[in-house]
Formats: structure tokens, sequence, C-alpha cells
């Protein structure tokens, strides 16, 4: 079992290889378990040695599979992105496209560690887009909605 540390877009994130397996891996980020496919099939000798630098395989997240939606940066033209601001569950998306909401409004809950977060509107505007669905697992920082 190896432990990384990665910082990507400010965000913290602390990761556990728990054990590959072929072409999965068993990892824990921030306490939350995943199964990520992996570009190449890692053979046994190799998965149980250390990596030399974090250049090693490509993981790439069984999105459809999981309905784990990534990080993704929140600067992008189109509008204000909210992000989730934990790793979790979506419980309720209480917007839709097109809607006006105001700032300090619930867009959105989110179920993390047993408890619910209401994830609220930072700004003005009209929902230009909703990224996520119920029932959705979500990592720190993914996209929730475009306030546009």
């Amino acid at each position: 079992m190896k432990a990384y540390k990665f910082k990507i877009g400010g965000n913290q994130y602390d990761v556990t290889v728990n054990g590959i397996e072929g072409k999965l891996a068993d990892v824990t980020v921030n306490g939350v378990n995943y199964q990520v496919e992996l570009e190449n099939e890692v053979s046994p000798a190799a998965s149980a040695q250390a990596p030399a630098s974090v250049s090693g395989p490509q993981a790439i997240p069984l999105e459809g599979a999981q309905g784990v939606k990534a990080p993704t940066a929140n600067n992008a033209v189109g509008g204000k992105k909210i992000g989730s601001p934990l790793p979790g569950v979506i419980i309720s998306v209480d917007v839709k496209e097109g809607q006006a909401v105001k700032r300090g409004q619930k867009v959105a809950v989110i179920e993390a560690m047993k408890m619910e977060n209401e994830i609220l509107a930072e700004c003005d505007g009209t929902i230009t887009a909703v990224h996520v669905k119920q029932g959705d697992s979500v990592l720190e920082g993914a996209d929730i909605v475009t306030i546009g």
C-alpha cells in the first residue's frame, strides 16, 4: 500500500493505492474509495515496487461505470462554476438550467462523512449548466452548476 499527496489546482489530495490487479487499481482519495482503470496493465512484480516518479501508469477514472465526477478548472469561460467543497454523493439538485438564482440560494445538497452539506450560489445569475444529478459521486472541486 502506497500513500501520496497531490496538489491539483490548489486542492490537496491524499491518495492511497491499496492494490493493483491487471488494469484495475483500488485507490482511496481523501477517504473515498475508487476503482480506477489504468491505461496499461501492470505486472504483479511492478505493482509491488515503489514508482520512481509520478510518471508511471496513467489513471483513467471509470466515470461512466462508477458515476464519479472529477474536478475541473473553475476558470473556464461561460460563467461562474460552483464546485463541490468536498468529496461526497449528490443528494439533491435544487435548480434547473435557465432558472434565476440569488447569491446564497441552495443549488444542491451533498452528503459527505454522513453529513448533508448545502451548496450555495456564490453570485446572482441564471443557471447555464447543471453538471451533476442526484446519486452522482463527486470529488472535491468537481463542477456542480454554472451560473451565467
